[in-house]
Formats: structure tokens, C-alpha cells, sequence
């Protein structure tokens, strides 16, 4: 392991440590900057009060380390504010510019920077409001018509040709539309926030209301924890509280000030935890994570009875609390469905999420993602979830169709990949990617917005932490691999002739899904990746290759665990078997003195015994029961070999009593494991092997059930499935239900997110180029290379109708239902498995695998 790339990704992770969770420096390391609210700030004088200094008069700006910020932190291109990944400049950055070029023209300083804030201006309004000018958003409409009539009021020259006049003059009639309609203090609008928030943009006679300006002072003298807005009161009114509250921003926040303050502490504590685990950095900060998530937990605890007070908070409620449910049941914290799970029975604030559509999108997703983690009989979580998917496929067609609602891009693509891809049929490596390059294209600050804290999760040292971080372990992944390669070629894997070589694909499956939880030097990936190639090659064989007579005797030889009577695949097959189950059972030995040999034996003993029970199905007119049929293909699928053999290796180690069946049955996680991936595999593939003759759950409950309908037996398996998923996952995440050490169990979710994503209706990988591009972007890809934020692959939102036409499509298939399951003579299948629709395997593959077919039928127990 190279010494270099660990030594910087450790001393980052002391500096970030040093600045981010000490309490004197937290704020001001996550607090964006937003030079809108310093440029108001910075414009404020003395309120014309004089101080005598030496005998001589002075006024002069209040807060002149703002003026000093503007004046040292204009962008080269001459804008302040708000710049993409690309460092281009956003919409936001025209309101920042002009308000920054008003503080200075105030106090008569840096010419040099109006002049070079002035030719952006004039270069670049026409641009970026073209680009914007179908949905403007609605602070914009408000805020800019009244910078620009203020630039023109002190004496700046701003000067709009043809194009940019007309469109300014279109959002000039947009302001003036909202201005008429809506009232001051109208927070059930369907916005952000109401017109008073936006005091500094507003015309003079609301101003001239001091009354009703100080009437909605917070107790803090802020006005909707807004500077710029409170900077206004302030101008307006003199409040000595509203002075405070500006003073108090400026003392914790002396480099530039934020668009919101005072932020909820411990929910910003909440987001940087999610944003470290979400770009793959946990490992780095378990302490510091713990820590907060204990506190937290304590506060919950101790605040289980209170209640909303304001409509107006609600959805900084609902966003921390179903923030804080994640990752508290995440971390295996006891937690009630109740924390988050509220509002779904109170009508009035469900009619107000509902109405508010831009405020609560970010709030929704994060409920929506809170309701993963679903345990069983926990049925105030399956309404959440139906309601905040409902919600989230309204603000998507909202944007794509109707274009009335404006959300950030970067949030566009998240909602997408939420609602397309289930988080359990996700390989974590690859989000921790797609995470860390939607993080880049975050914007500075997003101003008085309900997305506000996305932009709290723009940190550079952070994000440079990540990119290495991931970088690093692409090299380490890439090292592993051509170990791999060697030992499969060694052992005569690749060269066997037939099926599927998938030395890449269990790799890549196996280091993907684990990356959150195994250290950087971790041997179960390797361990993993050994037991998935023989699977691999070993299940091929008994599919497709071999007669039943030459299957027996592979059988019986590995029963016996003696090899000398085979030849051909068979010697190959057991041969590499044999010096992986030698490997893994030497460092056992070798770290406890104990010879787990025969345990790691039986398990591929049951296996080559499963398969063999299923080849002998699949030729003769014998069928099993439902409860046979599952009894046996919970074995053959593998789940259990992939995370025993591993889990014997992890520290702690997994005991010896846990690695082989006591009493006949496994620790009920493995044994859930093992269910789930069979019914997963069962309810997928039902089509294909009712066309080649095989065994299925899914068609042996309707053989057996012959007044049903396909549908009903699908319902009838996705129903058992989903009730064992939640068993499942509380199995895996609270303590209690098993000893298994913690990582033992994270190995155990870890395949079934494999084996989901392969099983998912909406998988990432229905092509070759598909698959090929994310092994890439997983091992090979640096992140340094990516200029802008890739697009996700995601399948379309169905519809209703469209569900239905998608069934119409294997409506024929009842009618061979008997024929597949009565028939004399099961064929062996031949290369069936997901199909990679119209692409050829790429040229010059670099990764030597063999092109006939990518998956058989026990794909996901393969990992590949």
C-alpha cells in the first residue's frame, strides 16, 4: 500500500477534524458565504450617529470587515456570489454583483472592482437570463429589478442592450404581479418564504410601515433569520435588537456572513454527518459521528412530547427529524416510526406540504429516503412513503412538464436516482461516487431558498478529502484485481471452455458494495471475489455443460473432499475450490489456533448438493413443493458461503459455531439472507425459466394454486419478500436478534444490495456497455477527470397506464405455466440469465471475460 496518498488523506482528515467539530469553529467551517447578505451588511453606516475620534468626526461603514470581504473576493471574472462546478457564473451571481457594487460605490472604494463588476454585468445579464427565462425563480423576480433600480439610484452606470432590456422588463412585470397579489406576511402562499422576508427588495412604502416591520422582529431582532432583510429592518427602523442580532452575525461569522442566521446547530451537525457518510468518509470520522448521533439521540429522547409551534417551521422540522430518524437507525439506535412519521395523520399540515410543492421537495426526499429503513409491521412508514413518492413524481413533472416549478439540478438528479433506483439495490462505492460529483456542482449559496442546506454541504477541504479518498481506493481496488486475475488464471478458470469467466464482475460487485465498512487493506473482497468466481464457474457447469452422470461425480467427490478420480472441468473446478477453503481456513488458524476446515467444507458440501437436487428436478418428471423447492434453493444461491467465508475473517472474527448450521438451521440473518436472494431471483426471472423448464417459486405457487392468475402469484412472492427484507434489515441494524459482530452484518446487507441490484426491475445494468462503464467509473475512472456531473442512469417513472401496458407484455406466459412444469424433460439452460439488449461485447477488452452470456439464472449468488 503506498505510503504517500495514505499520509495526505490522514493529515487531511486531522485538519478537517481540528476545524469541523471543534465547538469555536464549527459554524464558521460549514456556514456558506453569501456576498448578497455581506454586501447589506457592508452598506449599513453608523446610522448617521457620529463618533469623535481625536477631536474629529467619523462615519464610515458598521461593519467594515464585510466591506473588506467584498473588496477582496471578486470572482476573476468579476462577479461576486454564486458560481457552478465550473466555476461559471449562476443567475444568483447578478443580485450578488450589483449588491456589492452598491456597498462600494457607497463608501467610494474599489473602483478598480466596480469597473470589472460593471463589464460582467454587460457581458453577461442577456446570457444567464436567457438561460433562465423560463423559470426565473420567484426571489429572483423580487430581488433583481430592485438591485438594478438601486445600482441606478447611487450613480452606477448600468447599461442594458436590446436583449437584456426586454428580458429585464418581463421580470419587471413578474415582480410587479407578485407585488399586487400577495400579501406581506402570507406564509401559506406555497413559497419559500413571504414577501417581508425580502424587506431589502422591497419599494419604500413598506418600508415607510415601521410598524409592521418591527411587528414580525424574531426575539432574536432578526427578521426570518434573514442578514440582508434584517439589515434593511435595521436601516429602517434602528432596532437595537436588530442590531444585536447583525453584530452577533459578524463577531462568529467575521469573513463574510450567510444567507441564514442563526442555523439549527445540531441539524447542521446531522447534514455534515450525512454528507461524510454519503461521500464515502465515515470510516475517517466513527468517533466524531458517534459523538453527535448520541447526542442527538439524547435530545430525542428528552423531547419526545414536543410540538409544533409554528407553521412556519414545519419544514425544518420534518427535514431534521426524518434526517435524524436515518441515520440514529442507521447507526442501530433505537428509534420510533413516530419521530418522523407525525404528520402523515394530521390533514391540515399534509394539505400544507402538499400546497407548498418548492419548499418541501428537499424535506420530501429525505422523508422519502428515512422510509428505507422500514421494519417490519412498521405501517405509519409504508403511508409516509407512498405519500412522499407521490409528491416527489409530482415536483418532477412539475419541472420537466409543466416548468412552474424550479428546483436545482443537482436535486433533480438525486430525486431521480432515488425514485428509480431502490437504495437497497445500490453498490454504495458507486453513490459514494455519484455523491461526491453532484457535490461539486453544488452551488456556493442558494439564498433564501428551502434548499438551503444543500448549500451547507460545500466544503472544499471536505470534498478534496473525498475525491482522494476515492481515488485512493480505486487504486487499491485495481492492485487487488490483478491479483485476482493471476489466481484465476493459475487455477485454470479462465481457460475452462465454457461459460462465464467473471473475475472482473465479482470484484467489482464485491469491493462496490462494501467500501463504506472494510478498511482500505481488507482481504474479504479478495475472499468474496474467489467464492463468487467458483460459484460462478461451478454453477455453469452444472446448468449447462455437463451430463447428470459426470454431475454425480463431482458431486460425490466433493462430498468426500477428494479429487483424484476427476479430470477435465470437474478436477479444475474442485482443485480451485479446494485452495480457497485451504486459504481461508490457514488464516483462520493462524489468528485463533482453531481449524475451521470442516465447517467451510459443508458449506459448499450442501451447495454442490443443492445444485445437484436441482439438475436432477430439471430431468426428470419429478416437482418439488413450494416448500421443498425454497428449502433447497436458499442453498444453491449461494448468499450464505459469499458471507460466512468472509465473515470468518473480519475483527472480530465470526465464532466457529456461527459458520456452519446448528440444529440444521443457520443464524436466522443468513438465513433471511439466503431466502431473499432466492425470491429475489425468483421474482424476476419467472418469464425465462418457464421458457427453458425451470424451477420457480413464483410458478410452483401457481402450478399449485390452479385457480390463480400470474399476477396473484407475484403479489403473493413479492408480498413474502418484502415482509423478510424488513425482518431482514432489523436483523441487520439492531442489536438484540443476533451476536454477530457489527461488520458481520453489514457483509450480510451488503449481498443483498448485490443481488437486489442485479434483481431490480429498474437495474443499472441492462447492456454490456453499461456494466462496463461502471466497473470503469468504480476502479479505473479518477474522479479528478470528471468535468461535469454525469448524467444517472435511470429508468422512466412509470405510470399507471404504463405498468399496464408492461404487463400485457407477459400476459401469454400463464398459458405455458403447465406445459414448463409437467413437461418429461427439463433441458439444461444454455447461457440464460439478464439479457444485455443490442450491444456487442466491447473491442480490446481489457478485462479478459468471456462474452457469451453475463449471467445465469443464479446470478446474483455470483456477485458478478
Amino acid at each position: 500500500m503506498d505510503s504517500l496518498p495514505v499520509s495526505s488523506i490522514e493529515s487531511l482528515v486531522i485538519e478537517i477534524k481540528k476545524e469541523m467539530f471543534s465547538n469555536q469553529e464549527f459554524n464558521t467551517f460549514v456556514t456558506p458565504i453569501s456576498a448578497y447578505d455581506t454586501a447589506w451588511l457592508a452598506m449599513i453606516s453608523y446610522n448617521n450617529q457620529e463618533e469623535a475620534i481625536n477631536g474629529h468626526s467619523f462615519s464610515g461603514p458598521m461593519f467594515k470587515s464585510c466591506l473588506n470581504w467584498i473588496l477582496n473576493n471578486q470572482n476573476e471574472q468579476g462577479f461576486w456570489g454564486e458560481s457552478n462546478g465550473e466555476n461559471l457564473p449562476t443567475i444568483y451571481a447578478l443580485t450578488a454583483t450589483l449588491a456589492c457594487m452598491i456597498a462600494l460605490k457607497k463608501w467610494n472604494v474599489g473602483e478598480t472592482n466596480i469597473k470589472k463588476g460593471l463589464k460582467f454585468i454587460h457581458a453577461n445579464t442577456e446570457i444567464l437570463l436567457k438561460e433562465n427565462s423560463q423559470q426565473f425563480p420567484r426571489w429572483f423576480i423580487i430581488v433583481f429589478p430592485a438591485m438594478v433600480q438601486l445600482s441606478k439610484s447611487v450613480g452606477l452606470e448600468i447599461i442594458f442592450v436590446n436583449g437584456s432590456e426586454r428580458l429585464l422588463s418581463d421580470v419587471a412585470m413578474k415582480r410587479k404581479v407578485i407585488l399586487e397579489s400577495e400579501k406581506l406576511m402570507d406564509v401559506t402562499a406555497g413559497h419559500d418564504q413571504p414577501l417581508l422576508a425580502y424587506l431589502e427588495s422591497l419599494p419604500n412604502y413598506v418600508l415607510n410601515q415601521k410598524d409592521q416591520i418591527l411587528k414580525h422582529l424574531s426575539e432574536d431582532g432578526s427578521l426570518f433569520q434573514s442578514p440582508s432583510a434584517t439589515a434593511q429592518a435595521f436601516m429602517a427602523t434602528g432596532n437595537q435588537k436588530s442590531l444585536e442580532y447583525l453584530m452577533s452575525i459578524v463577531h462568529k461569522c467575521p469573513n463574510g456572513v450567510p444567507s441564514m442566521f442563526p442555523v439549527d446547530e445540531e441539524l447542521t451537525k446531522l447534514c455534515i454527518v450525512d454528507h461524510i457518510q454519503r461521500m464515502g468518509l465515515a470510516n475517517h470520522f466513527n468517533k466524531e459521528i458517534e459523538q453527535i448521533l448520541g447526542q442527538v439521540y439524547k435530545n430525542q429522547m428528552n423531547n419526545q412530547n414536543e410540538y409544533l409551534s409554528e407553521i412556519s417551521t414545519l419544514s425544518e422540522r420534518l427535514y431534521k427529524d426524518s434526517l435524524a430518524f436515518r441515520l440514529l437507525r442507521l447507526q442501530g439506535y433505537k428509534i420510533n416510526e413516530g419521530s418522523f412519521c407525525w404528520f402523515v395523520h394530521q390533514p391540515q399540515i399534509r394539505a400544507y406540504i402538499e400546497k407548498n410543492q418548492e419548499r418541501f421537495t428537499y424535506v420530501m426526499y429525505n422523508v422519502y429516503r428515512a422510509t428505507d429503513l422500514m421494519f417490519k409491521g412498521e405501517s405509519e412508514m409504508e403511508e409516509v412513503r407512498s405519500f412522499a413518492r407521490y409528491f416527489l413524481e409530482r415536483s418532477m413533472k412539475l419541472v420537466n412538464n409543466e416548468g412552474s416549478l424550479l428546483l436545482l439540478p443537482t436535486l433533480q438528479k438525486v430525486i431521480k436516482h432515488e425514485l428509480n433506483v431502490p437504495w437497497v439495490a445500490r453498490l454504495e462505492h458507486l453513490d459514494h461516487r455519484l455523491w461526491i460529483e453532484l457535490s461539486q456542482s453544488l452551488p456556493l449559496s442558494i439564498g433564501k431558498s428551502a434548499d438551503y442546506w444543500l448549500s451547507c454541504l460545500h466544503n472544499d477541504k471536505l470534498l478534496k478529502l473525498a475525491v482522494q479518498n476515492y481515488e485512493f481506493r480505486q487504486s487499491v481496488y485495481r492492485t487487488e484485481l490483478e491479483e485476482l486475475k493471476s489466481w484465476s488464471k493459475e487455477k485454470g478458470l479462465v481457460d475452462i471452455g465454457f461459460g462465464r469467466e467473471k473475475t472482473t464482475y465479482s470484484y467489482f460487485a464485491s469491493a462496490a458494495s462494501s467500501s463504506s465498512f472494510l478498511p482500505f487493506d481488507s482481504l474479504l473482497r479478495l475472499v468474496v471475489a474467489k467464492c463468487s468466481i467458483v460459484i460462478t464457474v461451478a454453477d455453469d457447469y452444472y446448468d449447462e455443460e455437463a451430463s447428470l452422470s459426470d454431475l454425480q461425480i463431482l458431486t460425490d467427490a466433493v462430498q468426500r473432499w477428494d479429487g483424484s478420480n476427476l479430470d477435465g472441468p470437474s478436477k479444475i473446478i474442485f482443485d480451485a475450490l479446494d485452495d480457497l477453503v485451504c486459504d481461508v481456513a490457514k488464516l483462520y488458524h493462524l489468528r485463533h489456533a482453531i481449524d475451521i476446515t470442516p465447517e467451510l467444507r459443508h458449506q459448499w458440501q450442501e451447495t454442490f448438493l443443492a445444485w445437484m437436487m436441482e439438475s436432477t428436478w430439471s430431468n426428470n418428471v419429478a416437482m418439488p413443493s413450494r416448500n421443498q423447492y425454497l428449502e433447497i434453493g436458499m442453498i444453491s444461491i449461494g448468499a450464505h458461503i459469499l458471507v460466512l467465508h468472509a465473515a470468518s475473517l473480519e475483527n472480530p472474527s465470526l465464532p466457529r459455531e456461527k459458520l456452519r448450521p446448528i440444529n440444521g438451521q443457520y443464524e436466522n440473518i443468513t438465513k433471511l439472507l439466503m431466502a431473499t436472494t432466492r425470491l429475489l431471483n425468483d421474482i424476476q426471472s419467472y418469464q425465462k425459466e418457464c421458457e427453458v423448464g425451470k424451477m420457480n417459486y413464483t410458478l410452483l405457487h401457481m402450478n399449485e394454486n390452479p385457480g390463480a392468475q400470474l399476477d396473484d402469484s407475484i403479489e403473493f412472492v413479492k408480498e413474502i419478500l418484502a415482509n423478510k427484507k424488513k425482518e431482514f434489515l432489523e436483523n441487520v441494524l439492531m442489536d438484540g436478534f443476533n451476536d454477530m459482530p457489527k461488520k458481520c452484518k453489514l457483509l450480510h446487507l451488503s449481498c443483498l444490495n448485490v443481488f437486489h441490484m442485479f434483481f431490480n426491475s429498474c437495474n443499472l445494468f441492462d447492456t454490456k456497455a453499461a456494466i462496463l462503464e461502471d466497473i470503469m467509473r468504480a476502479i479505473y475512472v479518477p474522479l479528478q477527470e470528471q468535468t461535469s456531473v454525469p448524467p444517472l442512469k435511470t429508468s422512466p417513472i412509470l405510470t399507471p397506464q404504463e405498468k399496464k401496458k408492461k404487463k400485457k407484455k407477459i400476459e401469454n406466459i400463464p398459458t405455458k405455466v403447465s406445459a414448463c412444469l409437467n413437461g418429461k424433460n427439463f433441458k439444461h439452460q444454455v447461457g440464460i440469465g439478464i439479457s444485455f439488449v443490442g450491444s456487442k461485447a466491447p473491442k480490446n477488452n481489457p478485462f479478459g471475460w468471456y462474452t457469451k452470456g453475463f449471467a445465469s439464472q443464479k446470478l446474483s449468488s455470483c456477485f458478478i
